[in-house]
């Protein structure tokens, strides 16, 4: 009796895009197939695929390789990462195409209880490991990185009595001197102003899946830089 089928949707990103040159595929594979096979499948059609490192996510839940799917699942391999509504909202994550103005953040956070607003800005530098650097471009999958922003921000209310928090990124190019984030954070008092923001910055950069593209001063180089995501700051 041949195998049942199900249909799954591949999402892929940076190195893992480029292996398998789509950003999106749905496929048809048997039942009980897990999220490891899926990738053993694929790097038979594009070898590259098995020389990026990995992590998988299942429905935008980070996952491991012998997680079974299920039909309709969305699967994505993540490869290392780079690391709104109102403004009265609690906590606010933006994936943003432009300039960042951390005076706005700034405002939407601050209110008269607090006596702490702690801003930190990640900017472009113009070489990374003795290499020259040009700018940097960023790509993120921004349906997942909702999810997992959203899920630090609760954890970070739950250890540290803040007021506000907010977390810009931006994707695309980013020249050097430019912020491709910002992290601001209010609280009454200054030093869980300080850790909160320092939660999160480090956070994100070990967990939510955004990617780095470095282009390098030496002409048409570039490289993908990032380790692999270490969810729940492992």
């Amino acid at each position: 009796m041949p195998d049942q089928l199900m249909r799954i949707t591949v999402r892929c990103f940076a190195a893992v895009r480029e292996a398998l040159g789509t950003e999106t595929m749905e496929l048809q594979v048997p039942t009980g197939t897990s999220v490891e096979l899926v990738r053993q499948r694929l790097g038979q059609q594009a070898p590259p695929l098995l020389r990026v490192p990995v992590a998988f996510a299942v429905n935008r839940d980070y996952a491991r390789g012998d997680t079974v799917l299920h039909d309709g699942d969305e699967v994505a391999f993540i490869p290392p990462i780079s690391g709104g509504s109102g403004a009265h909202d609690l906590y606010r994550f933006d994936l943003v195409s432009e300039e960042i103005d951390p005076r706005v953040l700034e405002a939407e956070c601050r209110t008269d209880a607090d006596g702490a607003v702690v801003t930190f800005a990640g900017t472009t530098r113009n070489q990374n490991e003795g290499v020259a650097v040009l700018s940097l471009r960023y790509e993120a999958y921004p349906e997942m990185a909702q999810k997992v922003m959203c899920g630090l921000f609760e954890e970070a209310i739950r250890r540290f009595p803040i007021t506000r928090a907010r977390v810009a990124h931006r994707l695309g190019t980013v020249p050097i001197g430019a912020a491709s984030v910002v992290v601001v954070v209010a609280s009454p008092h200054r030093g869980p102003a300080f850790d909160a923001c320092r939660f999160l910055m480090d956070r994100l950069k070990n967990e939510v899946p955004i990617w780095k593209l470095e282009q390098l001063r030496d002409g048409d180089s570039v490289r993908w830089v990032g380790d692999l995501p270490r969810p729940g700051g492992a």
